[in-house]
């Protein structure tokens, strides 16, 4: 079954800004199914808006920032 993006709900939702980047903490769950925790990276280009980047590794710093996050997070888990 190929993917659709209409099963796929967004149960919790929230971003950590640093400087020029954004991490996102996001609970989905897809049919009905599941529940996942999925972090992501924007990287803001010269404009200034946000695309979608590998999330890669993390700094010190980004991973305090998203950790109160995660544990946000786990209680929509």
């Amino acid at each position: 079954m190929p993917y659709d993006s209409n099963l796929d709900e967004k149960l919790y939702s929230k971003p950590w800004d640093g400087d020029g980047t954004r991490i996102v903490v996001s609970v989905y769950s897809y049919n009905k199914g599941m529940k996942k925790l999925q972090i992501s990276r924007e990287s803001a280009n010269a404009e200034g808006e946000y695309r979608f980047g590998k999330l890669g590794r993390m700094t010190r710093e980004e991973v305090e920032g998203i950790l109160p996050l995660v544990q946000e997070a786990l209680s929509h888990l």
